[in-house]
């Protein structure tokens, strides 16, 4: 039997023109593709490649430097959308901070947060809760911005802190702009969504029309445009992850133990080499519109939009994200791609031949071209591993590094670097560089309810923003960029509608004590409002024209003036 179905496979073959020798060989290959299939199948699965982007094992040998490349590789041409930097009308006259940050918290951000917020404390008042409460307004959430801003820079371990009296490190400031309560009122409140949207949201959970990140989409969708209208980015952006923490129970939250903050919140950021976030999403889970190629080609395509960037662009990634179907496919948009990439990935060269191992010596480079993608490994204190579509090999690049000589002594002697390497370390840092800024003077303090988080980062990316936008616009000006600490000061007193340079002198010569009201009134008339403990008084300062308390227990007055 087994005779006759090989004689009868050989008349098969001689019919259509193939002989036994090709029929063994060509089988043989697809026997390959499949074992390289089974073999790459886990890996590639987590990084996120798709089954069907499965390609054959590379048989070209490694190049070295020596090597000629007969491509001759250049950047896209660039025409952003948009001229890059600060958008009109901030290029129009000097801004102050206040202007910029005002850009990304308008009018009618104020307005919904308001409108949402008073809403929340309506219905949680009607659910039993015990806390006083009066609708916010606009100028108030101003000042409660202020306030988070103002914590950000002097930091203390709890918020009551802020309130203390009889301790030497009392800040007596915030006091005389809102009360302890009320700001505790507000923060458990402050809500971005409609509460009778979420209700109807709520009823969907387990369905596919279910929004998880529906308490904070309206926020974020409109930070993130505002983010987008007021700056253009550069020529080389990049995309990274960024982890917000969060003690919040709930399925959105996610674990990387590469990161500092190794639990928390996971949003895609794409950002200038300037450490601008020009664009992010919020991971929620599996995206029932994926298109099937992983989630890391789908992250990279859906945040570099070739209809708002324009084309040109040069984008750098990790090894999470670099795959020659996600390269080619930038490359089909118009922009050039550069990135570390897995040895698990499909499609990467999987050769031995000539490759690097662990007793190259330091400084080695190893090449294949594959069409438009160029794949480079280097050999510095371990193996790294380049792919790009825009760059050459070697261009006569070189780094320091420490080597011991021959009579034992260290020294630095230059060795050679790819283009490729040189390139992402310059310009691969946005992401690192955004996520250090945000950490700095950051509003972010500890909650168990996620969207509080979610609006302490985006307040946090306004601010960062408005930072770089307006040392940008100095620039420009060629003017003295100032510092993080200085911009968030006078950010603050912008928002709390003071100057900076803080209340009168610590005296109290020329401030007199005068009744608010006349002899014909009646005395519960005409009385304000205590700006240190917010109770009804009759006094006032005739030089602040503020009402501060003189009783025998309680002396504002003498407070008011003695800081």
């Amino acid at each position: 039997m087994l005779r006759r179905s090989t004689r009868k496979r050989k008349e098969q073959e001689e019919t259509a023109g193939v002989s036994p020798s090709q029929s063994h060989t060509s089988s043989d290959t697809v026997w390959e593709r499949s074992l390289s299939r089974g073999r790459s199948s886990r890996g590639a699965d987590a990084a996120g490649d798709a089954p069907h982007s499965r390609s054959p094992i590379r048989r070209e040998a490694w190049k070295t430097v020596a090597d000629h490349d007969i491509a001759n590789p250049h950047p896209p041409r660039f025409t952003p959308k948009r001229r890059p930097g600060p958008q009109p009308p901030l290029t129009y006259g000097p801004q102050t901070p206040g202007d910029i940050f005002a850009l990304f918290f308008d009018a009618d951000v104020l307005k919904l947060l308001c409108a949402n917020t008073n809403k929340n404390a309506k219905n949680n008042l009607g659910m039993g809760k015990k806390f006083v409460w009066t609708n916010i307004t606009p100028q108030e959430l101003t000042k409660y911005l202020g306030m988070l801003l103002f914590m950000s820079v002097c930091k203390h371990p709890k918020m009551e802190d802020f309130w203390r009296k009889k301790i030497i490190f009392k800040v007596p400031f915030l006091a005389t702009v809102m009360s302890r309560d009320r700001f505790r009122a507000i923060t458990s409140n402050l809500h971005m969504s409609d509460p009778e949207e979420d209700a109807v949201n709520d009823t969907k959970k387990g369905t596919k029309d279910y929004d998880p990140m529906q308490k904070a989409r309206p926020l974020i969708d409109i930070i993130k445009n505002r983010c987008m209208s007021i700056y253009h980015p550069k020529q080389h952006i990049s995309v990274d992850e960024r982890m917000v923490a969060t003690k919040a129970r709930i399925k959105m939250k996610r674990y990387m133990k590469a990161k500092p903050t190794k639990w928390g919140l996971l949003f895609y950021v794409l950002a200038d080499v300037n450490g601008y976030t020009v664009d992010y999403r919020l991971y929620t889970g599996k995206n029932h519109g994926a298109s099937g190629k992983g989630r890391s080609f789908d992250v990279v395509a859906d945040l570099v939009n070739k209809d708002y960037l324009g084309s040109g662009y040069i984008i750098y990634c990790d090894s999470f994200y670099t795959s020659p179907l996600l390269f080619r496919h930038l490359s089909q948009q118009g922009f050039g791609a550069c990135g570390t990439y897995r040895q698990s990935r499909v499609g990467v060269p999987t050769t031995q031949e000539n490759a690097l191992d662990s007793k190259s010596k330091r400084g080695s480079i190893r090449w294949i071209r594959d069409g438009d993608l160029l794949f480079v490994k280097w050999m510095d204190a371990r193996e790294v591993s380049m792919c790009t579509t825009v760059h050459p090999v070697h261009t006569e690049e070189t780094v320091l590094r420490w080597q011991k000589t021959d009579d034992g002594c260290l020294q630095r002697v230059p060795i050679p670097r790819p283009t490729a390497v040189g390139e992402y370390n310059r310009y691969m840092g946005g992401g690192d560089t955004s996520d250090q800024m945000l950490g700095t003077k950051s509003v972010h303090r500890k909650t168990k309810r996620w969207p509080m988080t979610v609006f302490q980062h985006l307040l946090d990316i306004a601010v960062t923003n408005s930072f770089i936008v307006h040392n940008e616009l100095r620039m420009m000006q060629q003017q003295k960029p100032m510092t993080r600490q200085a911009f968030q000061e006078e950010l603050c007193a912008k928002l709390f509608g003071v100057p900076l340079a803080g209340p009168p002198t610590p005296s109290t010569q020329g401030h007199f004590p005068v009744s608010t009201t006349e002899k014909s009134q009646q005395a519960s008339r005409g009385r304000k409002q205590c700006t240190i403990c917010q109770r009804s008084t009759p006094w006032m300062c005739v030089d602040c024209d503020v009402g501060l308390c003189i009783q025998l227990n309680r002396n504002c007055f003498r407070d008011y003036h003695s800081y």
